[in-house]
């Protein structure tokens, strides 16, 4: 009997043993979180290019091409400031030490050979000419421009009440600039007496 019961517990511990090593190791997937995957920064590569920056607000650009006959050229840059518009730039091929009428006209038209396409001085109230700070004055009056004695002209001036791309009657965005052949008396109606116009531009906004 007791060898009997001996043999039966060897079995049974036998076959326990069989049973646990022949079970081969798993992984319960359904127990594992899945991974997310790993977030990923587009490519500056892929990305489209920033936009051109737009033009400042209130400012512009005139490039003078000189009239038939003539070599006058220049670039002016137009800015929105208090109680007008200031121009900056330079004018070249004048004669050394020449004074020179300097104003906005009308029209935006330079096509004409003598430029008389941009009509007379920019004037939205009907007022008289004169001279800016002084007397009464057209919008588009200013200052004479003087040439140094390299024959180019320094321009630092401001035109009095004018105002830029507010589409307001005073707005000179979009009109023609002169320089002309003599100097504005700042008296003689409606011109200044200042002559013969010896380049022409546009007032534009900058590309």
């Amino acid at each position: 009997m007791r060898s009997l019961s001996t043999t039966l517990l060897a079995s049974s511990l036998a076959l326990a043993l069989a049973a646990c090593g022949g079970q081969p190791d798993t992984v319960d997937d359904a127990a594992t979180p899945p991974v997310a995957p790993a977030a990923t920064t587009p490519s500056t590569d892929s990305m489209p290019a920033d936009a051109a920056p737009a033009p400042a607000a209130g400012s512009a650009v005139a490039v003078l091409t000189a009239t038939e006959g003539n070599a006058v050229t220049g670039e002016l840059r137009f800015a929105a400031v208090d109680g007008g518009v200031a121009i900056t730039g330079q004018v070249n091929g004048l004669s050394p030490g020449s004074e020179h009428g300097f104003h906005v006209h009308e029209h935006g038209d330079c096509s004409a050979p003598d430029a008389t396409s941009a009509g007379g001085h920019f004037n939205p109230a009907g007022t008289a000419h004169g001279r800016v700070g002084s007397d009464e004055h057209h919008v588009g009056d200013t200052d004479n421009i003087v040439a140094d004695d390299t024959g180019v002209a320094t321009v630092d001036t401001r035109l009095a009440g004018a105002t830029l791309g507010d589409g307001a009657p005073t707005d000179v965005l979009g009109r023609g600039v002169i320089v002309h052949a003599d100097a504005d008396d700042y008296a003689t109606q409606p011109t200044g007496n200042a002559g013969a116009r010896l380049a022409c531009g546009v007032i534009s906004q900058p590309q």
